[in-house]
């Protein structure tokens, strides 16, 4: 198993933004998380990869902890270098791409594996090439991202997340900021990631995608899961009022 989170908590100031959220991810599997905005699915993301704290609850990446609830109910994480190490194990593909504006395409895959891996330039290189040409845009690589599409900046921030080799990789809503025909290009990405073995957990609107790639669909709404399960019972016979209703705004 890579992940597991365990009774996930997590408050903004008086707002419980996660309450009590479990769910874990096998190697090899896609996990999509669905749901209405403002349910939590971002910022459990955010918590899986340690951009956010949790209140409580356990983080355990490939059998070893990175966080756990301590006998005073306060989640504790481990020391700066171990977490380091479990930062190691996953990548974040945001929405807005996020991509160094002033880098070239090339150095935007590079700098991390070099300054924080510590891997030669000619290796990080030939990485990032060959991950580029997986996106089929290796002929960008000196172009900087404001000559690029977005769907172009979205495999190059993908590439990116994959250029740290990660165990897991983690999608927010990739599409959300492209327009339909981007859209494809982008989800056509994931697909083949899919069909490599990758680990994934993407959240997203795409529900056909969904359907069509994931291995297990969470259904998210009010900071809980409401319903999860295999994508064809999550989607043609949902079990949860709450999951039906959000599902026939998209079957108009």
């Amino acid at each position: 198993m890579i992940l597991e989170m365990k009774n996930i908590k997590k408050h903004f100031g008086d707002h419980e933004v996660l309450k009590d959220i479990s769910f874990n991810v096998d190697k090899g599997e896609v996990v999509s998380i669905i749901g209405p905005s403002g349910s939590g699915k971002s910022t459990l993301l955010r918590c899986a990869t340690f951009l956010e704290t949790i209140d409580g609850g356990e983080i355990v990446y490939m059998g070893k902890h990175a966080a756990r609830t301590n006998a005073q109910g306060q989640a504790v994480y481990v020391d700066h270098k171990e977490l380091r190490e479990f930062r190691g194990y996953c990548g974040l593909v945001f929405q807005q791409f996020n991509l160094f504006p002033h880098y070239d395409i090339l150095k935007n895959l590079i700098d991390a594996p070099i300054h924080v891996q510590g891997r030669s330039k000619e290796e990080a290189t030939a990485t990032a090439m060959d991950l580029l040409g997986k996106m089929g845009i290796a002929d960008r690589a000196n172009a900087y991202p404001y000559q690029l599409s977005g769907g172009q900046q979205q495999r190059v921030a993908i590439a990116r997340a994959l250029a740290m080799k990660p165990q897991i990789l983690f999608f927010d809503e990739p599409t959300s900021a492209l327009d339909p025909e981007l859209t494809g290009e982008v989800l056509k990405v994931i697909r083949q990631l899919a069909d490599e073995h990758m680990t994934m957990v993407v959240v997203t609107h795409e529900m056909p995608f969904a359907k069509a790639v994931s291995n297990r669909v969470l259904f998210m709404d009010g900071g809980v899961v409401v319903e999860q399960g295999d994508p064809h019972d999550v989607f043609d016979n949902p079990q949860e009022e709450r999951t039906k209703q959000f599902l026939r705004v998209f079957e108009r």
